[in-house]
């Protein structure tokens, strides 16, 4: 029986590599949905646990098109995740969101395009939920402090537009971005972000900037190398930070996010197969309780 976690953290697997994190241990977890991305790392920050989850794997094997992002979200639901904080790598659209500064958005445009497992609602269980306000403000704030704290500079609010990758964006792309009023591209916020609402889950995407895209005539267009070299510089502000930040968390918060399911269920009680209600148990539990 894996253990049972409030606070998650959803990255690269350097995340969970840090010299505060104590009594590791790993669980497999699976889900109707296949396995996560990876096993669950479990470790004691500053007095909680948290669980660890490598977006692309171990290795990074899943493109941001194949990661599994419902088995990741449903995995973490079930161990009782009830605060997610995702890290993630992003190109800035403006000219005052530097390379390696940090952005808490605080708006989602999903422009992918192949299907990603967007949703867990399925025939049979028809679902409406309000992602007006895609990010928790509770948790952005709170993530937002600690970045400050470890000594980063950060930005908050602005509206990341997902991409379906993997490669990147042409600079017409980059240009249609920016006139858009887009502040950050990245290619993995989307449907994580929306899962997690789904599963009442209060999320927020600590995102590094690594480049300007390919709009920015005064700067080369993003490179892997770029990437890799920024977010390796800003691996111990992002383990500060969410160690920082892991502290400040009330795990017993009741946020908006945590009752994002009120009023959202269309479908009858008695309609619902019985096979798909048990199937998302960990999902719409609460309000069946």
């Amino acid at each position: 029986m894996s253990e049972s976690v409030a606070i998650a953290v959803i990255g690269g697997s350097g995340l969970y590599k840090m010299p505060e994190l104590r009594d590791i241990t790993t669980a497999a977890v699976d889900t109707p949905y296949g396995p996560p991305s990876a096993e669950i790392v479990f470790g004691t920050l500053r007095g909680k646990r948290v669980a660890f989850l490598p977006r692309h794997g171990i290795g990074h094997i899943y493109t941001p098109t194949t990661v599994p992002y419902r088995a990741n979200i449903y995995a973490l639901k079930s161990l009782g995740v009830r605060f997610i904080i995702a890290v993630n790598a992003c190109g800035s659209l403006r000219e005052d969101y530097a390379p390696g500064e940090v952005v808490l958005p605080d708006q989602l445009v999903d422009y992918t395009k192949d299907e990603r497992g967007r949703t867990f609602f399925e025939p049979g269980l028809v679902g409406h939920v309000s992602v007006a306000e895609p990010f928790s403000a509770e948790l952005n704030e709170i993530v937002a402090s600690a970045v400050e704290a470890a000594g980063g500079r950060v930005h908050r609010g602005g509206t990341y537009v997902t991409i379906e990758g993997t490669r990147f964006s042409t600079r017409a792309e980059s240009h249609m971005f920016r006139q858009l009023g887009f502040s950050i591209v990245g290619m993995t916020t989307c449907p994580e972000a929306f899962l997690a609402r789904e599963a009442e889950i209060a999320y927020s995407t600590m995102s590094h900037v690594t480049d300007y895209d390919s709009w920015h005539i005064a700067e080369q267009p993003v490179t892997v190398e770029m990437v890799v070299n920024t977010l390796h510089h800003n691996l111990q502000l992002a383990q500060q930070a969410v160690a920082i930040a892991a502290e400040q968390i009330d795990e017993t918060a009741q946020w908006p996010a945590h009752f994002a399911l009120d009023g959202a269920i269309m479908t009858s009680p008695s309609q619902i197969p019985p096979a798909l209600f048990k199937q998302l148990q960990p999902i719409i539990g609460r309000l069946y309780a």
